[in-house]
């Protein structure tokens, strides 16, 4: 089957669609309820997240716990993840998740279900029909991908030291952040002011 002829037949399944799939609500993914817990880091609302996108939680914990590089497990609606790990670096991953294994990639919505054919893992779109096989990237492994840190944006961070000048100090990936006004030991939202190389400056975000 050519280019034309597939674009041909998805065109056909759309005009078939019923109203109220046609017509789909708004796709809302709940933003991770994070919390430190000593050295470990609990998402509270880790089976409203899976709900929300219609998939198994444990298939979605799965690839966290894969992609952080931490051992984790399910405690009733929450997971706690054995190891300090950034709201930041959640969010990102929950996004990749998403991106992978429910977005339809010809109409962009989240009306899928994952189908397995011998040993390939389909997506398949209930929406226009697409069908795709699932394409995980390369590279990813047991270690956490380091983020890129991006000035403006706003990160929950743990202050793990002070600096010489008084100011916190916090880590994400290979990167270091002076932030002044805050104590050893406190978890903080900051936002990047500065980027030089891996070192970075932030100023506390108040609620």
């Amino acid at each position: 089957m050519d280019d034309e002829e597939y674009k041909k037949l998805l065109e056909s399944a759309k005009s078939e669609l019923p109203e109220e799939i046609s017509k789909h609500e708004r796709f809302e993914v709940p933003e991770p309820d994070v919390m430190i817990e000593g050295k470990s880091t609990i998402v509270r609302n880790f089976i409203d997240i899976a709900e929300s996108i219609n998939r198994e939680p444990e298939h979605l914990l799965a690839f966290l716990l894969k992609e952080l590089g931490t051992p984790g497990n399910l405690e009733g609606r929450r997971v706690v993840f054995k190891s300090k790990v950034a709201e930041s670096l959640i969010s990102e991953r929950i996004n990749e998740y998403i991106q992978t294994y429910v977005l339809c990639s010809e109409c962009g919505r989240p009306d899928t279900r994952l189908v397995r054919e011998g040993r390939i893992l389909m997506l398949e779109c209930d929406a226009c029909g697409a069908k795709r096989p699932v394409h995980v990237k390369k590279g990813s492994s047991g270690k956490a991908r380091e983020p890129n840190l991006i000035p403006g944006n706003v990160y929950t961070v743990m202050i793990q030291d002070v600096g010489n000048r008084g100011d916190g100090i916090a880590r994400i990936g290979k990167y270091i952040i002076y932030i002044p006004g805050t104590t050893k030991g406190s978890e903080v939202r900051v936002k990047i002011t500065t980027l030089r190389g891996t070192r970075a400056y932030g100023t506390v975000v108040r609620e």
